[in-house]
């Protein structure tokens, strides 16, 4: 498969086998969500050919696609065969006059709704909504009038449903909380048929798969068990290649100096025996990975105090609508927060009170990213300690990077004194090329988009992160650098995510949402699931 001089696949053939569930890992741009269409027969290889089941579940990315449906008439769709039965059997009902060739068709019908569990479908499909968090009053209203990530939850119920041979999931875990995650988890351990799943949650790869099939080098190479146990493979064969390379390049050099030393001499047939030795010394070509990771290292222009932020009976309502009740806490330097709870259970409004009236944030980009007009706050206070400086990664991030400009003129702004190379190096640590600095902030992707506020952030040297799904656009290598750069930060941090793994590696604290009340745990996250288990 090939796009204009960039080659993603050459001559790639590998199998997915029955039972086993499979993650299709490897960076930005390597091709992951073009195999995957491939696999599904949405787009057609350019060479070679696809085997398929006759039962395939996929994962539809258009959000978009069923909103004139219902919700438990859409998931029913993840079954062609019975929703095409269904369809032709109530256009015959819908007959003024039942002919005997519709009585016979009905027949047919009847057998292959019979066949497919058509007569449970519907239960079926609420118990799959039930479990991604769709509540029942929600399974007869049309897909238009659900939020952007009910709706993937229901997409991901449509390709789970009727009980597909294999099941082909591109990115399943975005929009999801962390529940739902582990509910989804859950599922695809016990499926009984054969799982490609492309995700960037490490945690995820490592609780559901017993095989990597890894994009890279322009070919696919599977590797057994999970996600860790291929980094693990995948670095050894190529250390042991490189080993190999090295003490083949040592020998050469010998058989070269030998030859340019007698070449004009006596010795001709040692030399011809030399060169021969050469020829047959060939190395193994590395190809170039794909891999790029980027470095993010957070510091502190300042310390902050030690008491760093006072939070005293803060409540948000919308209405009669309760949100938050009454949250007290006091948050010391240095601490890590991880804010944990059901979509919409208010996690970001809970940040937008406690982030309007924060140094440095100014009003208008909260107003941005969230959208909201009124008070982000009802009642209580919000106290920021002694030279508090807060950076800030919103969750719909790419509001606040403004149109009609360049990347390199967009961060200039947050620190004028900032020398043009110095802003180029760190995009360059973002992974940004050299000419990408150019580049309009009109045409950033999503990835593109997270790894600027990156870079503002480490610009601004902030002692205070409020960090909200800064994950959902970046890849595994990128979470892992964000991972380690949130360990070594000296300041402190509130973070959302649902990335499990993130919250086992940085999070000192636990806050839950829950029912509008707020437990705060002083502690790891490990601790604080054994407490509530």
């Amino acid at each position: 498969m090939r796009y204009g001089a960039k080659n993603l696949f050459e001559d790639a053939s590998t199998a997915f086998t029955a039972g086993n569930r499979y993650g299709l890992t490897g960076p930005n741009g390597a091709g992951k969500s073009t195999f995957m269409r491939v696999l599904s027969g949405e787009l057609e290889p350019q060479k070679g050919s696809i085997v398929r089941p006759r039962k395939l579940g996929v994962l539809r990315q258009d959000q978009f696609a069923f909103d004139a449906y219902t919700v438990i008439d859409t998931v029913m769709m993840g079954n062609k065969r019975l929703w095409e039965a269904l369809e032709k059997r109530n256009k015959i009902y819908e007959h003024a006059q039942i002919t005997d060739e519709d009585g016979i068709q009905l027949a047919e019908l009847e057998g292959v709704v019979g066949e497919e569990d058509g007569y449970t479908a519907e239960s079926d499909a609420a118990l799959l909504l039930q479990g991604l968090d769709i509540p029942d009053e929600l399974h007869q209203r049309t897909m238009g009038e659900l939020q952007g990530g009910q709706k993937v939850r229901v997409l991901l119920a449509q390709a789970l449903f009727g009980h597909p041979q294999a099941l082909l999931l591109d990115e399943p875990t975005n929009h999801l909380d962390l529940d739902s995650i582990h509910w989804l988890q859950e599922f695809l351990i016990h499926f009984d048929g054969t799982v490609v799943v492309i995700s960037h949650d490490r945690h995820f790869l490592n609780s559901v798969c017993t095989h990597i099939a890894d994009i890279d080098y322009e070919t696919i190479i599977t590797y057994t068990g999970n996600y860790d146990d291929m980094v693990a493979a995948k670095a050894q064969v190529r250390s042991q290649v490189e080993s190999q390379n090295a003490q083949r390049e040592k020998k050469i050099a010998q058989l070269n100096d030998f030859i340019a030393r007698f070449s004009a001499g006596t010795r001709s047939s040692q030399v011809q025996s030399r060169k021969k030795e050469v020829e047959r010394l060939q190395l193994t070509e590395l190809a170039r990975s794909n891999i790029q990771r980027p470095f993010i290292k957070f510091e502190l222009k300042r310390p902050s105090g030690k008491h760093v932020l006072e939070i005293e009976a803060v409540s948000k309502s919308y209405g009669k609508h309760h949100v938050i009740r009454s949250f007290t806490a006091s948050v010391a330097r240095g601490e890590k927060i991880a804010l944990l709870g059901r979509n919409g259970a208010g996690k970001t409004t809970l940040l937008n009170a406690l982030l309007e009236n924060s140094p440095n944030i100014p009003e208008s980009e909260l107003r941005k990213t969230s959208g909201y007009d009124g008070k982000f706050l009802s009642s209580g206070n919000v106290i920021w300690g002694h030279e508090a400086a807060v950076g800030y990664f919103a969750q719909d991030h790419r509001r606040l990077i403004d149109a009609g400009t360049t990347v390199l003129e967009w961060l200039h702004q947050w620190d004028p004194s900032a020398s043009n190379e110095e802003i180029r190096g760190l995009l360059g640590q973002m992974l940004f090329a050299r000419e990408e600095a150019d580049k309009s902030t009109d045409v950033l992707s999503g990835g593109e988009a997270a790894r600027l506020i990156f870079c503002k952030l480490m610009l601004q040297k902030p002692n205070f992160l409020v960090l909200d799904e800064p994950t959902n656009h970046l890849d595994l290598e990128s979470i892992n650098a964000l991972s380690i750069a949130l360990q070594r930060y000296a300041g402190t941090v509130i973070l959302v995510t649902h990335d499990q793994d993130l919250i086992d590696a940085v999070a000192t604290r636990i806050w839950h949402l829950e029912n509008h009340h707020l437990t705060d745990f002083k502690g790891a996250y490990e601790e604080f699931q054994s407490v509530t288990a």
